[in-house]
């Protein structure tokens, strides 16, 4: 995002509030139930311990326990936050894969954890002073956010977002915008409290694509896959939900019209989830992509495999079984 408020918005004047049901322009066919959600990402890396120590030390997730301890040649690790089960990142090592060109490549611009609140972003980015890592930020009136590069150089946003009864909207479609974050203002709201690492309530808020084509964006995850599209007034963007969310997924070419795939030895988005409530929800949307032209297959009763236009896999389940000890250990 790139834009300030005025740029996109004029003077504001004729925003609305963005009462549900208010704004957002849904498919004509198969739309996507209320409840859906992003999952894990599947992420390759050069080095499995580097990111490791990366994702733990300063980003603040923990590694789900393996059974035994992991052995030198296992290239593969799972992170969650604390005190919660939900994996949010799986990492899979490709050992000296090449780094992430974010501007050269389609796929991933970035992968954006969201915190449970307001303080809790105020706590991350004062550990990030402690620790000497750089962001770049931004407040788009829906959220505040900062951003990071891992070494890798894969995208990541970390964010809060503000009270729904805030956002606001121009016609059907919600104001989004990147403007100035009051950085005293979230430290304020830190208050005394150390950072511990992400907490219980951290999820996957949305994941931001680079595409070839917005028109065929809009056709594969508005059409096919059965998300609302919220917000078109960013140059060359297009960011789309379900149930009334900012957004899910946002598409760009920011790339630009030579970008190509990453190859298969550079570091990379290897795979994106979306979770539905239902079996029968993963039913429909595999009938809608079908109907649509767009290959997908079933492995297994509740989990759908595709690919958008550029090839970006994206999996699509119903929750997982939970599991039973609090580390998120299986018994």
């Amino acid at each position: 995002m790139g834009a300030g408020t005025h740029d996109l918005y004029g003077n504001g004047d004729d925003a609305q509030p963005a009462t549900p049901g208010s704004y957002g322009i849904p498919p004509a066919g198969f739309r996507l139930p209320d409840a859906t959600r992003p999952g894990t990402v599947r992420l390759q890396v050069a080095d499995l311990e580097r990111s490791v120590r990366y994702y733990t030390q300063v980003l603040g997730l923990r590694e789900i326990p393996q059974v035994g301890a992991r052995s030198p040649d296992q290239r593969q690790a799972q992170l969650a936050p604390h005190g919660d089960r939900r994996v949010l990142i799986d990492l899979r090592e490709c050992p000296g894969a090449m780094p992430a060109t974010r501007r050269a490549h389609l796929g991933l611009f970035h992968f954006a954890i969201l915190l449970p609140d307001r303080a809790s972003l105020g706590r991350f980015i004062r550990h990030l002073s402690e620790v000497g890592e750089r962001a770049g930020a931004g407040d788009h009136l829906v959220s505040e956010a900062f951003y990071l590069t891992d070494p890798d150089g894969l995208g990541i946003e970390v964010y809060a977002d503000r009270p729904r009864d805030t956002w606001r909207r121009q016609g059907r479609e919600l104001m989004m915008a990147t403007d100035p974050v009051d950085v005293r203002g979230l430290l304020r709201e830190a208050g005394d409290t150390p950072w511990t690492g992400m907490p219980a309530g951290t999820v996957m808020g949305h994941v931001h694509l680079h595409v070839g084509d917005i028109a065929q964006a809009d056709a594969f995850y508005a059409e096919a896959v059965g998300l609302d599209r919220t917000t078109r007034r960013y140059p060359g963007a297009l960011f789309l939900a379900a149930g009334g969310y900012h957004h899910h997924l946002g598409t760009n070419t920011w790339a630009g019209p030579t970008a190509t795939a990453p190859q298969p030895d550079e570091a990379q988005l290897l795979a994106w989830t979306l979770e539905v409530p239902d079996a029968t929800s993963v039913a429909a949307l595999l009938a809608s992509l079908e109907a649509a032209g767009h290959p997908a297959t079933m492995t297994g009763d509740d989990l759908l495999e595709t690919r958008d236009p550029w090839g970006t896999r994206l999996v699509v389940t119903s929750p997982p079984a939970e599991c039973d000890n609090p580390d998120g250990t299986r018994p």
